[in-house]
Parts: structure tokens; sequence; C-alpha cells
């Protein structure tokens, strides 16, 4: 069995080296897409370690555009071109870390082989959903830089009807929904689905963090369907109405020791507190 770590970063290569040894397991190979727009240099030392690759195809990440789905199927589409076949796709920010024994972490996917993860609120009346719709209905110019924008995008979102999404399915999605481990039959199709409908990715340029409903959407209207558990691994906590997880702490750690149904916690930080991570480490051994 081999796991590829698709790791999207744009800051503190030290925390990556710390994540990627953190997991260092023959099965586990990792992929690291650095954002473009910051210097991969500091970063590249790590390709030194063993089962490590960058992605060539790098892409500018903007917060909450569509630009940030764009690095994550172009990553994607570079592992699946590789001469490697992969048995599961994990979706990772270098702010992730394992909170259970790498053992364990292997040996769950080895015995969830066919199956993939990923978290979702199939309700679009819940309140997420009420506050979540506008990142379709309307026209958001995130990925775009000229001046004035935002003008524009008030004026067009004050003068234009609301956009419809342009695909009759039912949609997917949660503040979870960003960070997944799918298997290789749904990468596959997530990419093909993606490759055909060409006016999706037109229709996306203009929305809003995508990430958290535009792949879930698209798995769970596929084939795959029900191969997907709605767990997404990860132990992520959300405050009040901050758009951003907290940043996980020592004070945090006995409810993350205590979260039996997750492999992996987000987000950390370690300018803020390394000490949470060597924690972590002593609870895995």
């Amino acid at each position: 069995m081999k796991i590829a770590n698709i790791i999207m970063v744009h800051k503190n290569p030290a925390q990556l080296e710390r994540l990627i040894r953190a997991m260092d397991h023959e099965c586990f190979h990792f992929f690291i897409h650095v954002d473009k727009k910051i210097d991969i240099q500091p970063f590249l030392y790590l390709s030194e370690f063993r089962r490590v690759t960058f992605i060539e195809d790098r892409k500018i990440c903007r917060w909450g555009g569509y630009s940030f789905v764009k690095a994550i199927l172009a990553s994607l589409a570079e592992v699946l071109d590789s001469a490697i076949s992969f048995d599961f796709y994990n979706l990772m920010s270098a702010q992730d870390y394992p909170i259970k024994p790498i053992d364990h972490i292997v040996n769950f996917y080895r015995e969830n082989l066919g199956k993939s993860f990923i978290s979702y609120d199939p309700d679009e009346k819940k309140d997420w959903w009420e506050h979540a719709i506008v990142r379709y209905e309307q026209y958001h110019f995130t990925d775009f830089e000229f001046r004035g924008k935002y003008f524009i995008q008030k004026v067009f979102n004050t003068v234009l009807p609301k956009r419809k999404f342009p695909l009759p399915i039912k949609l997917y999605g949660s503040s979870d929904s960003s960070w997944w481990s799918i298997s290789n039959s749904c990468a596959k199709y997530l990419l093909d689905f993606m490759s055909i409908n060409k006016n999706l990715s037109n229709f996306m340029k203009y929305t809003w963090t995508a990430d958290e409903f535009l792949i879930a959407s698209i798995l769970m209207n596929s084939p795959h369907k029900n191969e997907i558990i709605n767990n997404n691994l990860r132990y992520i906590t959300w405050v009040n109405t901050s758009p951003n997880p907290l940043i996980l702490t020592s004070t945090n750690l006995p409810e993350i020791l205590n979260a039996t149904n997750k492999l992996f916690a987000r987000k950390f930080d370690a300018e803020v507190d390394s000490m949470i991570l060597d924690e972590l480490d002593k609870a895995r051994k």
C-alpha cells in the first residue's frame, strides 16, 4: 500500500520538515506544493529526504480564491502522472500533524482500502449552507488583481442577478471539507470530471472558498458516493464566526488525544506553540 501526502505550504519550512519526519514510513510519499508567490528556495533542502517530491506546476494561491482549488487539482494530476500507483491521496497543509502512532495510521488506511474520507453537510438548510450559498451566488474577484476590484465586485452583485450553479447536482460541503483522504478511483474521477466540465471551472473563477464545497459535491454525486465516509479524519476546532480554525496549543492537548476517530489535527503553528508538537510526539510513541 502506498499513500501520497499532498502538502500545501506557504511558510515555515522547519515545521514542514517536522511533519515529514513525524510521518516517516515506507508507505508514505510526500508531494509538496509551495505557493508560487513564495520563494521556494528555503524549502528545497527537503528534497534530500526520502520519498519527497516537489510539485512542479505551482500556482499562486490567494486565500478564499478558486486558485487554491486549481493548485490542489494541478498537484493531484501531477501525482497521478507519476510512475507510482497510490492507494490514497491525502491532502494536507504543513500545519497538520499526526495524532496517532504512524503504524496505527498506516493500518487504518490498509483496513479501509477503496474508501474515501471527506467531511460534508448534506443539508443546504443548515447554518453553514445558509451563509455559504453566497460563495457561488455572488461574484467574487478574489483571484483578480486590478484597481477598484472590490467596488466593481459590489456593483456586479448589486446590478446582476444571482448566479446559479451550472450543474444540476446536490451540493455538499462544510468548513471541514477542504482536507481529505480519497481513493485512487475517486482521484481519477475528480480529475476526469473537471476535464469534461470545462464550464464548471469558468464558473468557479468567481466563487469564494470553493475548496469547502466543490470537491465534496463532485464526489458525493459520483458513482463512488457509497465508498465515501463523512469524516475527514482531522481534528479541527472552529471558534465563533472566525473564518479560520483555531490555532491549537498545549491547552488543547486533552481534547486532541481524546479524538478517537481522527488521525490528524490542525491547525498548528510552531511559532505560536511548538510544545504541543513535542507533547504529541511523546503521546504517539
